[in-house]
């Protein structure tokens, strides 16, 4: 019935109606009739009940009295504590003044009547704004206030200062409290404004002082003018250089009364202030003033006027006496420098002329040169053709004429025969190699090249020539692939082995190759005779031979062609060796990963059959002494040779015999047209068998070898290795399967 959460006055008003209304109960109940004994029992409770309301009510007066003392207590110590405050303070709820010390309402007193509790803090702002007694610029205060209102619905602070009209200083304070009240303070700072308009004051005069003492110290001549045209401050260095009277500077001079006077009295020249009655106003319209005079005295003074924000202007007068006679004299020096350079330059002039007619003379010159290479290169590969095809005849009949004298009374002279031949054949291949390294129109086929095959292959070709010298000659199997031009590489090898041989009367040579990182060095190790280290930085140049070598032991192409051929591949050469001792030669080449796809390798020398050759060899030469010469040396190791000298003799041949031959040895250049190429495309599709083929040709380019790819045939190249070739016709005859594996074998052509 009663909630203890009301105020305790409206708690005691209940329990006195509840008592009220019990003991009119109670009478009521006696006029009724109740029996005697019942009316006593009720008075007992109620009147038990009567004690216990009033005891409460008394506990609840108490309470009240208590809190109206503790509120007016706290009341009188808010208003003690405002009273005692130094500055204004008002505290606004729900917009409305609340409670406010005596600074507040008095501190603009024009409006102190209007404030009272309940006053609106918005109709505060506007009487602010309104009060007489404030000297503030109206402009800033509407916009303070502005911002003030704006900041009543926000948790923003916000402070402006106030001046009032008996040179106070308020700073007006709005805070917002927890419970959204404002709380407004007034913060009295007009003796902190005070004092620093002081400072401000002092400050100014001492710039002041600094500033004429600054001017006064200054080399150039200053002289500020007001924004009306009067003299500010000036330094006596303005006056002396002008020369211009003491009176004349003083404050108040206008600036044109100074120009009249240097005018009037011919201070400058004429000529240079023949519009000096338009300075000022060129200064006014274009903000800035430049002018070199030259005084009566003999001075140049640059003039220079500027204006300054307020309007007023500055003018700078400096003494460039030094400076313009400097400007003078290097005016003259350039004057004569740029006659000396003209002079110069027609020299130049007619020197590049006569430069031109040489460089033309040269540019011809070069012309004929370069096609004098041209031709040369062209007159090399077609004479390298007809040049290998007599060898390649002699070479074969020699084979056969070896075979013939062996064990005879003609064998030394046969074998003196074969050794002049392969000194003639090594220094024409030498020549030809040098010719089309030299040559700007060869081109180098780089392609991955398996060490291990090409090592290989040339320790078998060249051991035959070691045992028979009492030398060993070894190889370190290796699988490692670089990236080379294999036929010139071949060669390079071939010449440091041959080299190596040669010079090497007994012990080892071994061939093998070392990594290093990402590189790989190709190694020649002898027991040779060694070189001296002099000897060891020309031993690479044409026609040169170390110092220990004997005459008539070559023609000193051999290095030459290998380090011609490295520096075209981008490849390192090295020597190291020592007299007496032996030597190593290293090549320095790129290693590369090994290929998806390697193709077969072709038979070693090794791989010979000493048996007779049971086969019919077609051979289809355009040379008469090159095909009697190939006939012969087949026919010797047993074979049965049809010969012709093209594509429509071959298939007569075919058509006579009937059947396919089992082997096609073809040169690719035949007569015309014709080529080797033509012939074995015709006999395979007039046979309907694909015969193994093998091109010997004098033919060196890749084209040849990728057709060889496509055509499934073998190419060797003149003068053909015999070593080379019995093998693999021995090869191509087994039966070996026509497709890739086979195919393979003709990726490079065989030197």
């Amino acid at each position: 019935m009663i909630d203890p959460s009301e105020p305790l006055d409206v708690q005691v008003a209940r329990q006195a109606k509840i008592i009220d209304a019990l003991v009119r109960r109670s009478n009521h109940q006696h006029d009724v009739g109740q029996s005697a004994y019942a009316a006593f029992q009720s008075a007992i409770a109620l009147q038990g009940q009567v004690w216990a309301k009033t005891r409460d009510l008394e506990r609840a007066s108490n309470a009240l009295e208590l809190e109206r003392t503790d509120r007016e207590r706290a009341q009188k110590n808010l208003t003690d504590a405002l009273s005692a405050m130094e500055g204004g303070f008002a505290l606004f709820s729900d917009g409305e003044l609340m409670v406010c010390n005596d600074l507040f309402r008095t501190l603009l007193p024009d409006i102190a009547a209007e404030i009272e509790s309940g006053l609106r803090i918005e109709r505060y702002f506007d009487l602010m704004q309104g009060s007489r007694d404030l000297a503030d610029s109206e402009d800033r205060l509407r916009r303070d206030l502005t911002e003030a209102r704006k900041a009543l619905g926000t948790s923003a602070h916000v402070s402006f200062v106030v001046d009032l009209s008996d040179d106070r200083w308020f700073q007006i304070g709005l805070q917002h409290t927890s419970a959204d009240n404002v709380i407004v303070l007034q913060t009295e700072i007009t003796e902190i404004v005070r004092q620093n308009r002081s400072e401000k004051d002092q400050l100014i005069d001492m710039q002041a002082h600094y500033l004429q003492a600054a001017f006064d110290n200054m080399s150039s001549g200053i002289c500020t003018f007001t924004r009306g045209g009067t003299v500010m401050i000036q330094n006596d260095r303005f006056r002396e250089l002008l020369g211009l009277p003491f009176t004349l500077v003083q404050k108040g001079t206008t600036f044109p009364q100074i120009l009249t006077f240097v005018q009037n009295k011919g201070l400058l020249l004429q000529a240079d202030i023949t519009d000096i009655d338009r300075w000022p106003y060129r200064l006014r319209t274009e903000g800035r003033l430049r002018k070199r005079l030259r005084h009566a005295n003999g001075r140049v003074l640059d003039l220079q006027a500027n204006l300054l924000p307020d309007r007023g202007f500055l003018v700078d007068i400096k003494d460039v006496t030094l400076e313009s006679r400097a400007t003078e004299m290097l005016e003259k020096r350039v004057e004569e420098r740029t006659s000396e350079l003209t002079s110069a330059n027609q020299r130049l002039t007619e020197q590049s002329k006569l430069q031109a007619r040489v460089e033309e003379e040269l540019r011809i010159a070069k012309e004929a040169a370069e096609a004098a290479v041209s031709s040369k290169t062209r007159f090399l590969a077609a004479a390298s053709h007809d040049l290998l095809q007599p060898i390649n005849a002699a070479k074969l009949l020699i084979s056969t004429l070896w075979d013939m004298a062996e064990h005879t009374s003609l064998e030394p002279t046969v074998e003196r025969l074969d050794g002049s031949f392969a000194s003639i054949e090594s220094l024409l291949h030498a020549l030809l190699d040098i010719s089309r390294l030299e040559s700007t129109e060869s081109a180098l086929t780089v392609s991955d090249v398996c060490l291990g095959t090409l090592m290989q292959g040339i320790i078998e070709d060249h051991a035959p020539v070691a045992r028979k010298k009492g030398i060993r000659l070894d190889v370190v199997p290796s699988s490692v692939w670089v990236k080379s031009d294999q036929r010139y590489l071949l060669r390079s090898l071939q010449n440091l082995v041959v080299n190596a041989i040669q010079y090497t009367d007994n012990g080892r040579i071994l061939v093998g190759c070392r990594r290093r990182g990402d590189q790989v060095i190709l190694q020649v190790w002898d027991t040779g005779m060694g070189i001296s280290h002099k000897d060891q930085a020309r031993i690479f140049e044409e026609f040169t031979r170390a110092d220990n070598v004997a005459p008539g032991s070559g023609m000193g192409l051999g290095l030459s062609i290998v380090d011609r051929t490295c520096r075209h591949l981008g490849h390192t050469v090295q020597v190291r060796s020592k007299p007496g001792v032996g030597s190593v030669f290293s090549i320095g080449m790129e290693m590369v990963p090994k290929p998806d796809h390697v193709v077969a390798a072709l038979p070693s020398p090794r791989d010979v059959n000493d048996e007779d050759m049971n086969l019919i060899a077609m051979v289809i030469e355009n040379d008469p002494y090159v095909l009697f010469a190939t006939t012969q040396k087949l026919e010797s190791w047993g074979a049965s040779v049809l010969a012709a000298a093209s594509t429509a003799e071959s298939l007569a041949l075919v058509q006579d015999i009937g059947m396919a031959p089992d082997i096609l040895l073809v040169d690719f250049q035949l007569d015309g047209d014709d080529t080797g190429v033509k012939s074995i495309r015709a006999i395979r599709k007039a046979t309907g068998i694909h015969v193994p083929a093998i091109m010997i040709t004098a033919e060196r380019g890749p084209e040849l070898v990728r057709i060889g790819e496509e055509e499934d045939f073998t190419v060797l190249t003149k003068p053909v290795q015999l070593a080379r070739l019995r093998p693999l016709i021995d090869w191509k005859t087994r039966g070996q399967p026509a497709g890739p594996a086979s195919r393979g074998a003709t990726d490079k052509s065989i030197a």
